[in-house]
């Protein structure tokens, strides 16, 4: 029998996944909040604020379908890869002068790698034990 999932995990999951969705609604209803004041929103800015709805609400559903289904290493694989999205957009926030989002991102980061991290213990702690 597994262990049940640590509350905090499961907390950094939920919020996870509602930073996630809320991004992306952000992107459907005020697409010109993802770019700077200057930059015109055109067609193109549409097309770009798709893929990262599109990247996000899947990111989002994915994160807690997992959490229900109790699917541990694919929870693990979907908590290090929105990690590695954090710490990339982090970085593209930098690079874009953004820096005032870059502490906020970085801890979601930071917090979603150390969930993964610890699902990975405890799934080979309890490996060993069987």
């Amino acid at each position: 029998m597994k262990n049940a999932l640590p509350f905090w995990i499961k907390g950094v999951v939920f919020v996870g996944a509602l930073l996630f969705a809320a991004g992306a609604i952000i992107a459907i209803i005020r697409p010109e909040m993802l770019a700077s004041a200057q930059a015109p929103i055109n067609s193109a800015a549409h097309v770009y604020a798709g893929y990262f709805v599109s990247r996000n609400l899947a990111i989002a559903v994915m994160l807690l379908v997992a959490l229900f289904m109790d699917a541990r290493p694919t929870l693990g694989a979907l908590l290090t890869l929105a990690a590695l999205v954090q710490f990339l957009d982090a970085g593209f926030d930098a690079a874009e002068g953004r820096f005032i989002l870059i502490p906020g991102v970085i801890l979601l980061g930071a917090l979603l790698s150390l969930a993964a991290a610890r699902l990975r213990s405890q799934d080979s702690k309890h490996a060993r034990t069987t």
